[in-house]
């Protein structure tokens, strides 16, 4: 590849970091400053500074379609001649090539697209030294539509009862799909655990020889650079998985074993076969996220040991401790107090004093800050103490934050209290992780000052419990 597709392809990867909309993250195992995540929503960019022709992609499924809040993952490869021809995609989330996601997604991991040539568009949709990877991975993200029966072409027009009656049932299919192929069984994987619940050896590792066998879905767990953005935004979205089951469980026509309707475009090895069992997916929603508490809880024992071994995290997290709470002073910041637990870097609790103007002022509210001592490819994982009526407070008391950059603990501290604090945020599913605060928020003017006074009654209660 010339050194021209190579700045390129870099240029690119920059233009994506820049975007308000996706992340980026440069990869694992990497000097640190080499290795900055930079927390947006939908895409999640992975590459190796030994290989960037080859990436990795996570799109997030869109709110309010089949795919809401699933985690696909794709692989990019950039030819020699870039950008005169477009990169090849291949999806990766198929069920180890036997699950087709969409009419343009197959099973095989080919992916449908005239911006790709891989299909013949309408004139100006082919590939174009102009276009690049965001617009490769925006044309497959848009793929994921609310009604993706329409994707097959010969069917965006289909206003039959059987075309309809169709529509329905593709949604439904790829609704559960999503929930347990591009959710529930890569974290599993990556914590262990087996679908029966019981564990299996950590830390098992795949021969060169063995891995051609196993499928991506497969190893996914494995050196995966999105392990840790998969457990994070699950704890965010736990709330929206639980709910999206009750209702298939309540109103949804989807008992218990029926297996999936096929499709008139499916065909032998290119359709997604199975069928419906909900009550098992939602004990593997619970498990999961016993198991991410856990491993969140044991951060605190390899902390301490961190320090005892006076290992570098260990005392870079003190550093920055140190160098936050010094600078608070020095600004006679006095919203916010900060402590680590028993001396242990890797346990920060957080006391903000609600500010005045502010939808909180006189409100004090705590939190704790988890810190992982593979901290920042680990990201800090937030609790709320004093419970809050918020739209970025779920129900399990997580908080969802965006911190500018994730190396440096104070950029993390600055996202958490300008998240508690953000009094008129755009409206985006994405972030807004407790679904009743978020129907008040963005419901009618009488919905809005419902949930100001709820909020504003457990500002009045955080100051009564803090002086009982």
């Amino acid at each position: 590849m010339s050194d021209q597709a190579i700045l390129r392809i870099t240029r690119e990867i920059k233009q994506i970091q820049q975007s308000a909309d996706v992340f980026l993250d440069t990869g694992m195992n990497i000097p640190l400053m080499d290795s900055l995540l930079i927390p947006m929503l939908a895409i999640a960019v992975s590459y190796e500074d030994s290989d960037i022709r080859n990436v990795r992609a996570v799109i997030l499924g869109p709110p309010e379609t089949p795919y809401q809040f699933g985690f696909f993952e794709f692989h990019i490869k950039f030819p020699k001649d870039y950008p005169a021809s477009p990169p090849t995609v291949r999806a990766a989330t198929t069920n180890g090539g036997t699950t087709r996601f969409n009419p343009n997604i197959y099973a095989g991991g080919k992916v449908c697209l005239s911006i790709l040539g891989t299909w013949t568009g309408e004139s100006g949709e082919q590939w174009s030294s102009a276009q690049g990877l965001e617009s490769v991975l925006l044309s497959i993200q848009s793929l994921m539509s609310s009604n993706p029966y329409e994707n097959e072409p010969g069917y965006e027009h289909a206003k039959s009862d059987s075309d309809r009656e169709n529509m329905v049932a593709y949604t439904e299919k790829i609704r559960h799909e999503t929930l347990r192929l591009a959710v529930i069984e890569p974290l599993e994987t990556s914590l262990d655990i087996l679908p029966d619940g019981s564990t299996k050896s950590p830390g098992v590792k795949i021969s060169e020889e063995d891995s051609e066998s196993w499928s991506d879905d497969e190893i996914i767990g494995y050196e995966n650079p999105f392990t840790d953005l998969r457990k994070r935004r699950f704890l965010w979205y736990y709330e929206s998985y639980m709910r999206l089951i009750d209702r298939e469980e309540r109103y949804g026509p989807t008992s218990r074993n029926r297996k999936f309707q096929k499709m008139p475009f499916e065909s032998a090895g290119n359709t997604m076969e199975g069928h419906f069992d909900y009550i098992a997916l939602r004990q593997r929603l619970i498990r999961i996220k016993e198991r991410i508490m856990e491993e969140t809880e044991g951060w605190h024992a390899q902390g301490l040991q961190a320090q005892k071994e006076e290992l570098g995290i260990a005392v870079n997290l003190q550093r920055q401790y140190e160098q936050i709470v010094e600078d608070l002073k020095h600004q006679k910041n006095y919203t916010i107090d900060l402590n680590i637990v028993d001396g242990n870097p890797f346990v920060w609790i957080v006391t903000y004093f609600g500010r005045p103007t502010t939808p909180l002022d006189g409100g004090i509210f705590k939190m704790k800050i988890h810190l992982s001592p593979r901290f920042p490819e680990e990201q800090p994982r937030v609790f709320m103490e004093t419970s809050i009526f918020h739209i970025r407070v779920s129900k399990e008391k997580v908080l969802c934050y965006l911190p500018k950059r994730t190396e440096e603990m104070r950029y993390h501290i600055e996202a958490i209290i300008a998240s508690l604090e953000e009094e008129s945020p755009p409206y985006d599913p994405r972030a807004t992780i407790n679904p009743d605060a978020s129907k008040l928020f963005w419901g009618s003017p009488e919905e809005r000052k419902q949930y100001r006074r709820t909020l504003r009654r457990d500002v009045e209660k955080s100051i009564e419990d803090t002086f009982e």
